[in-house]
């Protein structure tokens, strides 16, 4: 399952993405996404679970929770939208 995670801290990493979902099972990847000029966060990250089960219990027990001084937003990410290469505005 791929999960959302938002409101993190600035100074919250990857591995600290990973430490915190690993309390709740495999966690196959996580990613802390970063301005690509500022290599600084953005501020959200995503997290992929092999483990529904273990996703679903971290979801529920992890969101609202204070992390890096910040109540973090977490819930399953919504599939990525396709880009249109082809505009209709006329």
């Amino acid at each position: 399952m791929n999960i959302f995670v938002s409101n993190l801290g600035y100074s919250f990493s990857t591995e600290d993405l990973t430490e915190l979902f690993a309390t709740y099972g495999s966690v196959e990847s996580a990613r802390v996404i970063t301005d690509k000029f500022t290599k600084q966060s953005r501020g959200f990250g995503f997290v992929e679970m092999p483990d529904e089960a273990a996703a679903t219990k971290a979801i529920k027990d992890l969101n609202g929770t204070m992390q890096d001084g910040r109540s973090i937003k977490v819930m399953e990410a919504r599939p990525k939208e396709e880009k249109s290469t082809y505009s209709n505005r006329w």
